[in-house]
């Protein structure tokens, strides 16, 4: 893209983040924080595109002995920073992320607003705690999403579910709807999105922001109704990961830190001053940029 429409992009965005810390605890209310994000893919120029009507959270079940219905663990793959505000974009329900993300300049206190819990990733002490606060808000009728893949891939399929959040679905009663998240440029597949390795912030931005034509694809798959005694969470996480990826889950008996070669996005012609951003290497994966 050519530097005029990208600082007019690079404006639309920063004024899109100026509203949102404006709003401050305000952008809770659901209606704002979708609002909010549609936003800021406008700004970006990203399209969004799902099927009209779409929703994260499953149909309302009965809940136990008449109490409210739980709410949804919404479960996806892992590539972007963008995940999350495309996520928000469909339905605004509660993030989980790792610690960091809310010390982050400018985000951290618009993200700690907007209500997402945080999760200390170096420590294992810390996860039966995280699984029991994690249950105790699908019981009252949160809905929450996470990426159990736990760190970025370039693209799908990405990494093995890990099963922890699964086993707070499991505890509340609650559904598990699996989402796949991909990116485009003009109908074909790209990795322009995706943030993963030794990439920056900034760099990341840079190449969406000059993107032509990126689009997120947001596919959301029919929930998965857990069944006391008939699953376990690793057993739920491989139906999660399944529908996912679009496969029979022993076909690609995937580590945790492994991915499938990804296509090569095209390199933008006229980028913004500075370091030129660059498509993502193919197969490239390892980091966990803000989310669990």
């Amino acid at each position: 893209m050519r530097p005029a429409p990208a600082l007019r992009r690079t404006a639309a965005f920063t004024r899109e983040l100026a509203g949102a810390l404006r709003d401050g605890d305000g952008i809770a209310r659901p209606e704002v924080l979708r609002g909010r994000a549609r936003a800021l893919l406008d700004a970006l120029g990203v399209r969004l595109e799902i099927p009209d009507g779409t929703g994260l959270s499953a149909p309302d079940g009965p809940g136990a002995r008449g109490e409210p219905a739980p709410g949804t663990l919404v479960v996806a793959n892992h590539i972007s920073w963008l995940d999350a505000v495309a996520l928000l974009a469909v339905e605004p329900v509660t993030l989980l992320a790792k610690r960091e993300v809310g010390d982050w300049p400018v985000l951290g206190p618009m993200v700690r607003r907007a209500g997402t819990r945080f999760i200390d990733r170096g420590s294992l002490r810390g996860l039966p705690g995280t699984v029991e606060a994690l249950a105790a808000l699908l019981r009252a009728g949160r809905s929450v999403a996470v990426f159990p893949e736990a760190i970025t891939h370039c693209s799908a399929p990405g990494g093995r579910f890990r099963p922890a959040a699964f086993q707070a679905a499991l505890d509340a009663g609650a559904p598990v709807r699996p989402v796949t998240l991909g990116y485009e440029q003009a109908g074909v597949p790209s990795t322009v999105a995706a943030f993963v390795g030794e990439d920056g912030f900034g760099g990341s931005l840079r190449r969406v922001l000059t993107a032509r034509a990126l689009t997120v694809r947001v596919r959301v798959h029919p929930p998965l109704r857990t069944a006391p005694g008939a699953d376990d969470r690793r057993s739920l996480a491989a139906r999660a990961q399944a529908l996912v990826r679009g496969t029979d889950p022993a076909a690609h008996p995937a580590g945790p830190h492994s991915s499938t070669p990804c296509p090569a996005s095209p390199r933008p012609a006229n980028p913004l001053p500075g370091r030129a951003p660059a498509a993502v290497p193919a197969g490239r994966a390892g980091r966990d940029p803000a989310r669990a």
